[in-house]
Order: C-alpha cells, then sequence, then structure tokens
C-alpha cells in the first residue's frame, strides 16, 4: 500500500513553483492553505491578518457564509449553459445589480480586464452609431498613472513603463491627461472624444484621491461635450470608501460603470459593464460576448453580492471603520509615516524611504502577522475586508507602528 504523499513546506511550494509558473508576480513568501472572515492561515498554520483582501476582491472576507451558501446551492444545480441560451439566474442578478447603481442595463463579463475592454468597445460602438464620429477615428481620453488591465489594449494607454515595455506595437486612439486636471481634460476633449474613461480614485497608483467637485466637473464636462463618462470603480465600488460606488461620494452617475473584482464574492470571477440603456443599447447579437459571462454559477454569487449591498450595513462600516484606520494612521505621521490617503476602508500609505521599501514593510509586516502589499517606491496599500473589526485594525496599525519604529 503506498504511503500517502507528504505535505510539502511552505518553503518547498514556493521553490516547486519556480520551474512551472510564469514569473509574472513577486508574491509576499506566504503560502496560504485555509481562510476565514479578515484570517488567511499558512500551510504550517500561522495565522495572519489580510489588510489587503485580494485588491478589494474579498471586501466581504473569506468565505462570507452567505456567499459561500449561495455557491454551493447553484453547484447542485446548474453552473454553465453558455449564453447560446438562457438560464434562470441571470435576469435576477441584472434586475438587481442595474438598481443598485441606478443604472439600466448590465453586460456581464468575466473579470476586470474584461469590463474595461468591454466598456471600450461599447464607448467605441456608441461614438460611431450615436453620436456620429467618423469610422476608426474614435478616441478615448484617459488619465496618467491609471491602471485598468494587463491586456494588450489596457497597457497601450498605460504610463507605467514596467506594464508596457516588450507589448507593442500599441492600441491607438487614447489620449492621455494629467489625473485631477478638470482644464487639461476640456482641452483633450473633441469631437471624436467617445469617452473620458477614469477611476474614481487611482488605487494602484497609491489611492490617489481627487480634489472635490473633480469628478462633478468629469460629469458635467462630458455632458456638455457629448462624450460618455466611464468610470473604472473595480477597486473602489462595491462599498470599499464607504459608499456603494466611489462616484457616490459627489453623488455623480456616470453613464456608464465598470464592475469587477468584490462582485464575484471572492469565489468566482464575476464583472459587468452597467450603463444607461441608450449606451448598451448599441450592441447587437453576435457583436461582442463571453462563453462564460453571467453563467448561472457566477450570476447566482453576483446576486448574493448585491443582496449584501442593499441593505447599505457594508457601506456604513466601511465608513465607520474607515475613521479609525484614518485616526491610527494619522498618528503615525511623522513616525515612519510622511503622508497617507485613505477613504473607507482604503489607505495608500508613504512611508519613509529612509526605514524601506514598500516590498520591505509588506515583508516586516507579514513576519508580524499582518498581510499588506507594496505598490509603488516605499507605498503600501491596505484594504482589509470590510467585515474586520476595531479591535483588528488596530492590531494591523499596531504592528505597523511597531514594523516603522524598528
Amino acid at each position: 500500500m503506498t504511503a500517502p504523499a507528504r505535505a510539502r513546506t511552505s518553503a518547498e511550494l514556493i521553490e516547486a513553483e519556480g520551474p512551472v509558473l510564469a514569473h509574472n508576480y513577486h508574491p509576499l513568501p506566504v503560502v496560504v492553505a485555509r481562510a476565514e472572515g479578515s484570517w488567511v492561515e499558512d500551510v504550517e498554520g500561522r495565522r495572519y491578518l489580510d489588510m489587503l483582501a485580494g485588491y478589494s476582491a474579498l471586501n466581504f472576507g473569506h468565505r462570507h457564509p452567505a456567499l459561500v451558501e449561495a455557491a454551493h446551492c447553484q453547484l447542485d444545480r446548474l453552473t454553465l449553459t453558455s449564453r447560446a441560451f438562457h438560464n434562470d439566474r441571470l435576469a435576477e442578478f441584472a434586475e438587481r445589480l442595474a438598481a443598485l447603481t441606478g443604472l439600466d442595463m448590465v453586460l456581464p463579463m468575466n473579470t476586470g480586464a474584461e469590463a474595461v475592454e468591454s466598456g471600450i468597445k461599447v464607448a467605441r460602438k456608441w461614438a460611431y452609431d450615436v453620436k456620429g464620429v467618423p469610422a476608426d477615428q474614435a478616441t478615448i481620453v484617459v488619465a496618467a498613472d491609471n491602471f485598468h488591465g494587463r491586456t494588450t489594449t489596457i497597457v497601450s494607454f498605460s504610463t507605467d513603463e514596467t506594464a508596457r515595455a516588450g507589448f507593442g506595437p500599441f492600441t491607438p486612439g487614447f489620449r492621455i491627461v494629467p489625473y485631477n486636471d478638470l482644464a487639461a481634460l476640456e482641452a483633450a476633449v473633441d469631437e471624436t472624444t467617445a469617452a473620458v474613461l477614469i477611476e474614481p480614485i487611482q488605487g494602484e497608483a497609491g489611492v490617489l484621491i481627487p480634489d472635490d467637485g473633480y469628478l462633478t466637473g468629469v460629469r458635467e464636462l462630458t455632458r456638455r461635450k457629448g462624450c460618455l463618462f466611464v468610470a473604472d470603480e473595480i477597486q473602489s465600488g462595491l462599498g470599499r470608501t464607504g459608499r456603494t460606488l466611489a462616484v457616490d461620494h459627489e453623488d455623480v452617475v456616470p453613464d456608464v460603470v465598470l464592475l469587477g473584482k468584490a462582485l464575484g464574492g471572492g469565489i468566482v470571477p464575476v464583472s459587468a459593464v452597467v450603463a444607461r440603456r441608450e449606451v448598451l443599447g448599441v450592441l447587437h447579437p453576435g457583436e461582442h460576448g463571453s462563453t462564460f459571462g453571467g453563467n448561472p454559477l457566477a450570476a447566482a454569487v453576483g446576486t448574493a453580492v448585491v443582496e449584501l449591498l442593499e441593505s447599505g450595513d457594508f457601506q456604513r462600516r466601511a465608513a465607520e471603520l474607515g475613521v479609525v484606520l484614518r485616526d491610527g494612521l494619522t498618528e503615525l505621521v511623522g513616525r515612519g509615516v510622511v503622508g497617507f490617503r485613505s477613504r473607507g476602508l482604503w489607505a495608500g500609505v508613504d512611508v519613509d524611504p529612509a526605514i524601506g521599501t514598500g516590498r520591505e514593510i509588506g515583508e516586516r509586516l507579514m513576519r508580524e502577522g499582518v498581510l499588506a502589499k507594496d505598490t509603488h517606491g516605499s507605498t503600501i496599500r491596505l484594504a482589509p475586508p470590510l467585515t474586520v473589526t476595531a479591535e483588528e485594525l488596530r492590531s494591523a496599525l499596531g504592528s505597523l507602528e511597531k514594523v516603522l519604529a524598528a
């Protein structure tokens, strides 16, 4: 009788990945095997407080009971039909997601990058069919330091050379302006402009929050100039900032909202383009699609996510705990933190470079039992699950204080 294989250690598993996995990530050296709520556990049983939440994909924590139950129930019934047929879960998902966002129609996709690519296609189609832009001349205005995904078209308008170098030739049709600069935006928009595509808060850039009135200005400008306002809420949306969407802080309703990450509850990839009827109405059968987009399992989990948000409890929780996070970071300014930006349960923390890079701070936090991720230079991102407690937040901030002091 063959003896059961010995479980491999964290070090062995990390070493085993090297020869067989593409090296397109540089993860922290932790191997997660189990998770519940705001906590994860590695293969040796060490526990860590998750202060990243899968870049906001785990807004409701790991294995939220309502989401796990929705997935289990659907797995016992039906998982995939493709869009060649209707399924009994998709209508409710679309109805409730449209109502949650205050828009009309939903185009279901899978990943955030797919949502962005789909939004670009829809904006261009609208420009030709509705606005009357001459064929193949539509432009889209974007912001510098953006992050919208990793596909060839999306990195075509990135200003991050790490994301771009070696992947050309690039897709034309994009104009890049400084973020949070309405004058530059106004100058870039002309009769060929299909849309302005921006993140209401720039996540990868370090949780950059625009000035009050910027989003209102973008909305007014796009209406006046006759182009679409497309808001990429893939990281900022679905409760993260203390409101359902980050644009809600200025009571702005874009023409198109791009959603992903938390929409799948950390269980399945789910994304969506949500828009006004006259915008998504430009698509006709055969012009766009996805075999897995809108599959019954994704729709069931996505509906359960929307249901969690419909009461507003998670949004209020993020706003209230965001005060704890902000106050704790304020106390660290001048004590290793040179500055930070936060909204709700989302923060970009600039550490004194003399103390270490963002990567080094992340590794030191990991040794203290806290998982966070660096972005550029000496900046780290904090985005705990919205299920985190005030005590857990204070503990994480205490660990950060200890790391900075050391």
